[in-house]
């Protein structure tokens, strides 16, 4: 028997899936959630084998609960979205039902889940889609982390500096500050690089936030922000900076 869990804001949505999955004995609905929020602790609670996700959600969007999962679920994406991210989809092979959908599409979908998880084959192609997703101008302007049980979103404004921590990216601003499963060079190629610098291997910083550039030692200096923090600044970021600064 396998476990699936149906995330959808919108009741009839749920309630077609519910009714399309009678025909499909052998995989048991565990769980129907309304929001990214109550998704993402049931999808931990009942580690499902596929989610059926919509992607327009209240409070946070179908991705962004996806990229607080590690390991992403096997998923199928429900979703009335647009084009340019249809096309993702179909890029990083990832099955997606476009609403409204048939009987018979919902069944393909079925089948095509089915023969991957006969195959053995990873979720990989979920965070390929997310690498590829977070590179859309709606996706650019917050960034949402996962804090204990609580989920934070932080809008990309707000963010002071970004400093390297092992494995993760730790996001200062003024009201805390988060740790991020991502990279630095992640948010090097996401976030705008006309406000954003990567002033050091290990910190990224937002330029509207910086006073004044000191001389530290040779070939560096030292970015003070306006929280009165002290940056590090590399050759290479010396450069970046007067690109940007002119």
């Amino acid at each position: 028997m396998s476990k699936a869990i149906i995330i959808d804001d919108e009741p009839l949505a749920r309630g077609l899936v519910r009714e399309y999955l009678a025909d499909f004995p052998d995989i048991d609905i565990v769980a129907e959630c309304g929001d990214g929020f109550e998704g993402l602790k049931k999808i931990q609670e009942k580690k499902p084998d596929l989610v059926f996700l919509d992607i327009q959600m209240p409070k946070i969007n179908g991705f962004e609960m996806l990229e607080l999962l590690d390991p992403a679920p096997s998923v199928i994406f429900t979703t009335a979205f647009e084009e340019y991210a249809l096309k993702a989809f179909d890029k990083h092979a990832v099955d997606y039902l476009l609403k409204p959908f048939s009987k018979e599409r919902f069944q393909k979908a079925i089948e095509k889940w089915r023969e991957r998880l006969g195959k053995k084959e990873s979720p990989q192609p979920v965070q390929q889609l997310l690498d590829h997703v977070a590179q859309m101008p709606h996706q650019k302007d917050r960034i949402v982390v996962k804090s204990g049980s609580s989920i934070i979103v932080i809008p990309v404004d707000e963010i002071i500096y970004l400093e390297a921590a092992d494995d993760f990216v730790k996001i200062h601003t003024a009201k805390g500050s988060w740790l991020k499963n991502r990279t630095m060079h992640h948010f090097e190629q996401t976030l705008d690089k006309n406000k954003f610098i990567r002033t050091h291997r290990s910190y990224m910083v937002n330029i509207t936030e910086a006073t004044r550039l000191d001389p530290y030692e040779k070939d560096s200096h030292v970015l003070l922000l306006k929280s009165g923090q002290k940056i590090p600044v590399s050759k290479q970021g010396m450069g970046k900076i007067r690109e940007i600064l002119g």
